[in-house]
């Protein structure tokens, strides 16, 4: 028997993990799976699938990076604090807990939720209770197998590279069963008042007060997740009904709904836009377990039109900057902040009013850290359906991102139009531009050098991927003031393509972006770029 195997079934009291492991002992490659290698902590924290052993999520992998994060924590101040918060998936609560106790043993004060919140509340809470350092245990939109731990810095942001780093290497000098003897009277519980005060700032950014026959009726799912102890009191007084999706009420880490609660997703959108077709709903929204990201459906002609993460913000920025002209609040250099992958309908609305857009990196902590440098922030936005709007939080919020797009669906109705018709004119004034994303799976230590290999290839080859015409644009190195990324570009007038591993799941993403004259036109574009692109990478990727 390998030897960490061997340690881990001496020294893990969870039954689970034992029994896990004792199933696992006479297969080499389900003990590779889970001992060849580590967890990696990155900006984004930990995330991968539960389970036992250190490449899974566990309380073992949880302990380590706490004692890691406790270490680096101590070292910012002479009496450290933290928030922690947790979402609705298996083991969140119990991995809470457990950073919790860590913490405390450590002499820090920990502010633990009593129960799930949304990961915008915990970015929220750190700067409410003016702590240190927060932890929300969560793995966001992904597959009902995940887990993942991120950390926030004081500013309620994700924390940098650099900090990652730190904690990174404090990590490595602690074993994975550590003794602790927590301190009870350090840990102390969030109440009731930091989630009135989160509510009221977000209830703040209100732009517009609909009319009775202005206001939409909503039906909302929460995806089994944090978002139903928020969304519908934020749509209170702006949609005319709130109908929740039954099935999808309760929280439940199991998602037996939706395996994979990601609102971007058609199948996790099924049932509520099935409700909304019962009820003749006006607009239909998603929010995934931890309620930073927004699904949205809206009624057609006859049929109910799911929203891409693109349309969705571009009909959020063209209300907000419409509705600020007319108020007068537009103030001194408006700016926007989206990333490379998104949409470019995004600069040229931003343009029609004057407003500078500044592009990050993907992943919304690029625009958490990219806000605090401006004076004034519009709008954060990102195409997988992550939207901030104000200052409140440094993370996408799905709650505010919700009050502001059924704002928004009442005051278009008040000027006699439906988000469909806001769209099409959008596109009508500045061409119709069309996206795409394709993602191919990469799972385990082979997946990861496949997709090393493939960006190693398309960085190497004169004419990349057979794009003729293209600008190839490697952010390997760092570039336009970005920090290095594993990201290759291409453009070629209104088109881009645009390929990197994701940082949260084993996968390869590409995303695709066409802009013509017509709807036709910038569609069959789509189709040929994407299947040119798509078949020239699966070769490479096999």
């Amino acid at each position: 028997m390998r030897a960490d195997l061997q340690a881990w079934l001496t020294q893990a009291e969870d039954p689970g993990i034992r029994e896990e492991l004792l199933a696992a002992a006479s297969d080499p490659a389900a003990v590779g799976e889970r001992f060849d290698g580590e967890l990696s902590f990155g900006t984004g924290g930990l995330r991968g699938v539960m389970g036992a052993g250190p490449c899974r999520m566990n309380l073992y992998t949880v302990s380590r990076a706490t004692f890691g994060v406790a270490d680096y924590l101590k070292s910012l101040s002479d009496a450290p604090s933290a928030v922690i918060a947790f979402d609705t998936r298996k083991n969140s609560p119990l991995f809470a807990l457990r950073a919790a106790e860590i913490l405390s043993s450590q002499g820090i004060t920990v502010r633990l939720f009593p129960g799930p919140v949304p990961t915008p509340v915990l970015s929220f809470a750190v700067r409410f209770f003016k702590a240190d350092l927060g932890i929300v245990i969560t793995a966001s939109h992904n597959p009902r197998a995940y887990n993942g731990y991120k950390v926030y810095n004081a500013r309620g942001c994700q924390i940098t590279e650099e900090a990652a780093a730190e904690i990174t290497k404090r990590i490595r000098t602690f074993d994975y069963f550590c003794p602790f003897t927590p301190d009870p009277g350090r840990i102390l519980m969030a109440d009731g008042e930091v989630r009135e005060a989160f509510l009221r700032a977000v209830r703040a950014l209100s732009l517009y007060d609909p009319g009775e026959g202005e206001r939409p009726s909503v039906v909302y799912t929460p995806l089994h997740g944090t978002g139903m102890g928020f969304v519908p009191d934020i749509l209170a007084g702006k949609a005319g009904q709130v109908r929740v999706v039954a099935e999808q009420q309760a929280p439940d880490g199991d998602f037996p709904t939706c395996p994979y609660p990601n609102p971007e997703r058609p199948e996790a959108m099924a049932l509520a836009v099935r409700e909304a077709e019962r009820q003749g709903a006006d607009l239909v929204l998603a929010t995934d377990p931890d309620a930073d990201r927004l699904g949205a459906a809206v009624r057609g002609e006859g049929e109910y039109v799911l929203l891409n993460g693109n349309e969705t913000g571009c009909l959020l920025l063209f209300y907000l900057l419409e509705r600020k002209r007319e108020l007068g609040l537009l103030g001194k250099d408006p700016t926007v902040v989206k990333t490379i992958v998104t949409s470019d309908l995004v600069t040229e609305i931003a343009g029609e009013f004057g407003v500078c857009v500044r592009e990050v990196l993907t992943g919304f902590k690029y625009i958490g850290e990219e806000m605090d440098r401006i004076p004034n922030f519009i709008m954060g936005l990102e195409e997988s359906c992550g939207y901030l709007v104000g200052r409140h939080v440094r993370d996408k919020d799905a709650v505010s991102a919700a009050l502001m797009l059924t704002e928004a669906c009442a005051w278009f109705r008040s000027r006699e139009k439906t988000p469909l018709q806001v769209l099409g004119e959008l596109s009508e004034r500045f061409g119709f531009f069309r996206t795409a994303l394709f993602s191919l799976s990469a799972e385990g230590a082979d997946g990861a050098a496949r997709m090393a290999a493939v960006m190693k290839k398309i960085r190497g080859e004169d004419l990349p991927l057979g794009l003729k015409g293209f600008v190839r644009t490697d952010y390997q190195k760092g570039l336009n003031g970005l920090p290095a990324s594993d990201v290759i570009q291409f453009r070629s007038g209104g088109e881009k393509i645009t390929l990197r591993p994701s940082g949260t799941e084993p996968k390869l993403k590409l995303y695709f972006q066409t802009k013509a004259g017509t709807a036709r036109e910038a569609e069959a574009r789509l189709t040929e770029l994407s299947a040119l692109v798509m078949n020239a990478v699966r070769k490479s990727f096999s």
